[in-house]
């Protein structure tokens, strides 16, 4: 178990190249766009079924890390228990809105993710 197999299956396409934390939920109201790479595109077959999906993804221009921060709401907490990008793994999750697919192209509302932002997997909610 010394070698984890992650790989890039995507990137994440919107209006923002850059943003502060206090710009996260305008970010989420915002229409982004998940190019899957050609070659994992048949992984999406059916998933138009879904409305809602989980998107995993890499925090590629965050830098280090703190154990403990201060959130958008002025909460003092744990890195493990907020949803800062300055995290031990760099890795992001979050629940999306699915409004409609075109090929490989996932067009998405709720995405926390900035433009270019690599995307790691997707998986349906399933309740």
């Amino acid at each position: 178990m010394n070698d984890l197999q992650i790989r890039v299956i995507g990137h994440v396409h919107n209006e923002w190249n850059e943003a502060k934390p206090f710009e996260a939920d305008a970010i989420k109201n915002c229409i982004s766009t998940i190019v899957v790479d050609e070659e994992y595109a048949d992984g999406l077959y059916k998933i138009g079924n879904y409305t809602e999906l989980n998107i995993l993804f890499y925090f590629n221009r965050s830098e280090g890390y703190e154990l403990r921060t201060t959130t958008r709401s002025g909460d003092y907490r744990g890195v493990f228990a907020c949803c800062s990008p300055r995290r031990p793994s760099l890795i992001g999750l979050t629940a999306v809105q699915l409004l409609k697919v075109e090929g490989n192209v996932l067009t998405v509302t709720g995405l926390d993710a900035i433009n270019n932002t690599p995307v790691l997997d997707i998986k349906p909610v399933i309740s």
